[in-house]
């Protein structure tokens, strides 16, 4: 198991335009050949929006978007013709494919903080896709098949036990709370990457909100790692 702390993470975005940007993995200037990935999972950036503040119309391709909204409103709109507003508790998946163009506002009163997940898929190619499901309760899951992965909900109380699925790869990703992971503390933004994760236990020691992939093998990226924010892969 190799946690890695908030404060690890290599700050990006642009402050002076009200975009506060946490990167888990190699991103942009910070590029690091040894932390391009894990598994599938190629970014998890906590991103902070000020009111008005957001991403302007930009390219993806080959890459699963998945966004977690924590607190306040996410616009999105693509170039398949889709526009939303995600909100806590939703997720949102953006399959980029053979490529496709977004925009990601936060046309709210009030901050936006969210997580955005980039998983690499097995297969190049095809038509962009636009999902979003409402509301994901506590043990919920989202499967991503096109990357091997499926994404599960937690959110345990103080003292309540419960289990990481048994996978080649889980990555457990703490929103918000405190929870004690094979005996290993883990606050809002630490993560933990484990490799042939078995009867692995963790605990709520303070109300809790964790993301936890589950990831069957290592998916083939057609492109090399992304090397600039948010442009293509």
């Amino acid at each position: 198991m190799d946690v890695r702390r908030a404060d690890e993470r290599y700050p990006g975005g642009e402050p002076e335009a009200g975009i506060e940007t946490r990167h888990a993995f190699s991103f942009g200037p910070h590029y690091d050949p040894e932390n391009l990935r894990f598994g599938a999972l190629i970014a998890c950036n906590e991103e902070r929006l000020a009111p008005g503040a957001g991403f302007g119309e930009h390219p993806h391709r080959h890459t699963e978007i998945v966004t977690w909204v924590v607190e306040g409103e996410l616009t999105h709109r693509d170039s398949t013709g889709h526009e939303t507003v995600v909100r806590p508790g939703d997720v949102q998946r953006l399959s980029a494919a053979g490529g496709v163009r977004h925009v990601e506002r936060n046309d709210g009163d009030a901050p936006l903080t969210f997580v955005q997940m980039w998983l690499a898929p097995r297969e190049a190619g095809g038509d962009p896709r636009h999902e979003v499901v409402r509301g994901l309760a506590d043990a919920a899951s989202y499967a991503v098949p096109e990357a091997g992965a499926v994404l599960h909900v937690r959110r345990p109380g103080a003292g309540r036990r419960w289990a990481v699925p048994d996978a080649a790869y889980a990555y457990v990703h703490v929103v918000r709370g405190t929870v004690r992971l094979a005996g290993t503390e883990l606050g809002p933004g630490d993560a933990a990457r484990i490799t042939g994760a078995r009867g692995v236990e963790a605990a709520g020691v303070t109300d809790a909100e964790v993301l936890v992939w589950e990831m069957t093998a290592w998916a083939c990226r057609p492109a090399g790692p992304c090397r600039t924010s948010h442009e293509s892969c």
